[in-house]
């Protein structure tokens, strides 16, 4: 079963919530801060973040965009923050799902298995696609450019996958926002660009020949032919 790391400074809350997940099947730990929650990510990382915002010392907020640059592990942010933009700026920064507080445990439960059934990989044979040099295992969530492989945030990932699976197929802004961010979000399409803008810089860096064209007064499109194989 997955494990998940739960961080939030009110210890009845951290406490509820790891209960609930335990007899749910789910192996849980707890800390009180991002502190007490970095000194445990030195032996490894869990499957998910369940993450509080308002927490001492570091945010929840900041974490998570630091975290990103390293991993994709999700992260389901629950905070007492009910306005609309705080949602909209921890989806943007890089969170998988928001739960304001009070909430349900069964509801939180109900959150964790639909994240992880997107973001867990399948057991079996797996396909891989090849667009260039660049080369995609979807059920490893895996990219590598010649060999090496390349960090991508979950958003960036999905985005690139979606793009390749799809080549020469072109998207408009509104279709990215949909297929990434869920048609619930409420941002502005600048978000689109900014990933796409993140995404180039990561692949260049790479030395992938991959390219994402922009579709003036449109949107983007993966040029190029891509290759599925099985393994």
């Amino acid at each position: 079963m997955s494990t998940i790391f739960v961080v939030d400074d009110e210890e009845n809350i951290r406490l509820l919530i790891s209960q609930y997940l335990q007899s749910e099947g789910y192996t849980v730990e707890a800390f009180g801060s991002v502190e007490e929650l970095a000194k445990r990510l030195e032996s490894g990382y869990p499957d998910m973040f369940i993450l509080d915002i308002m927490l001492p010392g570091q945010d929840g907020l900041e974490f998570c965009r630091e975290l990103r640059q390293r991993s994709g592990v999700p992260v389901i942010f629950i905070s007492a923050r009910r306005k609309a933009l705080d949602r909209i700026k921890g989806l943007e920064i890089g969170g998988d799902d928001y739960l304001t507080k009070p909430f349900s445990l069964r509801e939180l439960v109900a959150r964790v298995r639909s994240v992880l059934r997107r973001t867990l990989a399948p057991s079996g044979p797996q396909n891989f696609l090849l667009a260039g040099n660049l080369k995609l295992v979807p059920g490893d969530r895996l990219v590598l450019v010649a060999g090496q492989e390349v960090v991508l945030t979950r958003k960036e990932y999905d985005l690139l996958a979606l793009l390749i699976r799809n080549s020469q197929r072109t998207f408009n802004r509104q279709e990215l926002l949909d297929r990434i961010w869920g048609y619930d979000y409420a941002g502005s399409q600048r978000a689109v660009d900014d990933l796409i803008k993140r995404l180039r810089r990561k692949l260049k860096e790479s030395d992938s020949e991959t390219n994402i064209q922009t579709i003036w007064g449109y949107g983007y499109r993966l040029d190029g032919e891509v290759e599925k194989h099985i393994y």
